[in-house]
């Protein structure tokens, strides 16, 4: 039994893939792309969320968008609708994307004429917030319906997000969620994370939110 080899798979997948992400996150920044990653549960609102941050970003800024499913492309053609470059992602099975992944995403989008860019993720609580795509920030979505303990549940993705949107707020007198315990929450597992309560559906709070993008972007890629 002295002799049995243990090798610690998981460990060295991380690692290489946080090297291709540092690297990755460099050559955005050399070619002044910034790089969004978004990742939420499904049926939290993302593609909604996202439709209305490019209204009201895409007279200021080039925006480019990586759908990421396991199949279809039903969110690539309703983002191709708004007029910004678009394309799909399928990831095989897989319920996340890495480095590796992402660049080949990058490549196809083609961001010679793209200063943001947006990884839309697979939607999942679990899987996207262990992979680094070597995105510039990470933001993520979390919906009224889904309760203010998801922080305390899934306490990786809350802690590597600089920015949390809490979606549908206007069905709060509808659900059991205390907005204040949910923020109490996100910053117990994050004190560094910016909060921004929004509906997506009516437009309440998206500035705020496109006001915060523009500064990172802003500080990003001057």
């Amino acid at each position: 039994m002295d002799n049995v080899r243990v090798i610690e798979v998981k460990r060295s997948i991380f690692e290489s893939n946080d090297k291709d992400a540092d690297k990755l996150r460099q050559e955005l920044k050399e070619s002044k792309t910034f790089l969004l990653n978004l990742m939420s549960s499904p049926g939290s609102g993302k593609t909604t969320t996202l439709t209305r941050t490019i209204e009201l970003l895409k007279d200021k800024y080039r925006i480019g968008v990586m759908e990421a499913d396991i199949d279809s492309d039903v969110d690539a053609k309703t983002i191709a609708a708004t007029g910004v470059k678009a394309i799909q992602l399928h990831t095989g099975g897989m319920c996340h994307l890495d480095a590796d992944m992402t660049r080949q995403g990058i490549k196809e989008l083609d961001t010679s004429d793209v200063d943001f860019a947006i990884l839309e993720n697979v939607g999942n609580l679990v899987c996207p917030a262990e992979f680094d795509t070597g995105s510039t920030k990470n933001a993520m979505i979390l919906s009224v319906p889904e309760g203010h303990d998801k922080p305390l549940k899934y306490p990786l993705m809350f802690s590597i997000c600089d920015v949390v949107l809490i979606n549908k707020i206007d069905v709060m007198p509808y659900f059991d969620f205390d907005l204040e315990k949910c923020k109490e929450n996100i910053l117990f597992r994050n004190p560094n994370a910016k909060i921004i309560p929004i509906c997506a559906k009516t437009g309440e709070g998206m500035q705020e939110w496109a006001d915060w993008l523009s500064a990172q972007i802003e500080t990003s890629i001057n």
